[in-house]
C-alpha cells in the first residue's frame, strides 16, 4: 500500500526494522535491492575519489541498462515524458519566458531539458551533469526532437563550484532529483557558488527527498533531509530559501525549495 505524506515523512529507511517490514510487504523487491547493494558496494570500492566519482559510475551502470530509467528511475517512457512535462509546466506557471537564461544542474538525458530548450531562445539553455554517458544520451534526445538549431550547451562537470560560468548570467537555475542523491557537502558546495552566477531577481529551484525524522541515506544513493537543514544552509551563504507548497500538490514524491538572493 502506498504511504500517505505523513507516514512517508516519518520513515527512516536506513533502519533495519523498516527494511525488514518493507521486505515482508514487497518480497519481489528484495532480490533487486540486494543486487543493487552489491553493485554499489563494488563501485564504491573501485571509485574511491569521493561521492561524485562513485555516483558517476552508478550513472554509467544505470545508463547502460536503460537511459530513461537512469534518470529518476522512470519505469517507462510514458513516465519519463510525464515527469519532464510536470517540471516544464511548473516553471512555465512560475513565469519562465523564452528570453530567460536557464542552467539545469543534473540535466541527464534532457527529460525536462528538451522542453526547456524548445521553449527558450537559441543559446539560452545550459545543461551540466557529472555523467558523460548520460550526456551522450542527451545529444540523442536533441536529435530525436529536432532541436539542434536551439544551440544548447551540454557540459560534463566534476563538481558544483560552477567556476567556469560567468557572473550573474542565469535568471533560472534548476536541479531536479539531484540533491536527493547528494551528501550535504555537495549541496553546500552548490549553494556556496550558485549565488554568483544567479542574475539579480533570478531563482534557483531544487527538489529534495524530505524527512521529518532523523536525516539518513540508503545505499549512499538516496539522501533524506529536513527542510530546515537546507534553508539554514542557504542562509549561511547569504541566500533565502522558500518551501514551495504548490509543488506538494503535484504527483511527485520529492519536495521543492526556491533559493533567491538574500534581502
Amino acid at each position: 500500500m502506498q504511504q500517505g505524506p505523513a507516514s512517508r515523512l516519518s520513515v527512516n529507511r536506513a533502519r533495519i526494522g523498516h527494511k525488514v517490514r518493507y521486505a515482508l510487504r514487497h518480497p519481489r523487491r528484495v532480490a533487486p535491492h540486494l543486487r543493487r547493494a552489491c553493485r554499489d558496494a563494488w563501485l564504491r570500492l573501485r571509485h574511491r575519489g569521493g561521492h561524485v566519482a562513485y555516483y558517476r559510475a552508478v550513472m554509467a551502470s544505470d545508463t547502460a541498462r536503460s537511459p530513461e530509467a537512469a534518470v529518476g528511475g522512470a519505469p517507462s517512457r510514458e513516465r519519463w515524458l510525464a515527469i519532464g512535462q510536470m517540471q516544464f509546466d511548473y516553471l512555465r506557471e512560475h513565469g519562465l519566458q523564452p528570453h530567460d537564461r536557464l542552467l539545469e544542474i543534473g540535466c541527464g538525458n534532457l527529460r525536462a531539458g528538451w522542453r526547456f530548450i524548445d521553449h527558450l531562445e537559441p543559446g539560452h539553455y545550459y545543461g551540466i551533469d557529472i555523467s558523460p554517458d548520460i550526456l551522450i544520451e542527451a545529444k540523442k534526445t536533441l536529435v530525436r526532437y529536432g532541436l539542434q538549431h536551439k544551440l544548447p550547451y551540454l557540459t560534463p562537470v566534476d563538481d558544483l563550484k560552477l567556476d567556469f560560468l560567468p557572473d550573474a548570467s542565469f535568471t533560472v537555475v534548476h536541479a531536479h532529483s539531484v540533491f536527493s542523491h547528494s551528501p550535504l557537502e555537495i549541496i553546500d558546495e552548490c549553494l556556496a557558488h550558485v549565488g554568483r552566477i544567479l542574475a539579480p531577481g533570478g531563482f534557483f529551484d531544487f527538489t529534495f527527498d524530505r524527512t521529518e525524522t532523523r536525516e539518513h541515506h540508503v545505499l549512499g544513493e538516496d539522501f533524506y533531509y529536513r527542510t530546515e537543514t537546507l534553508t539554514r544552509l542557504a542562509a549561511r551563504h547569504g541566500m533565502t530559501a522558500r518551501f514551495m507548497d504548490d509543488w506538494e500538490r503535484l504527483p511527485h514524491g520529492q519536495s521543492k525549495l526556491r533559493v533567491t538572493h538574500g534581502a
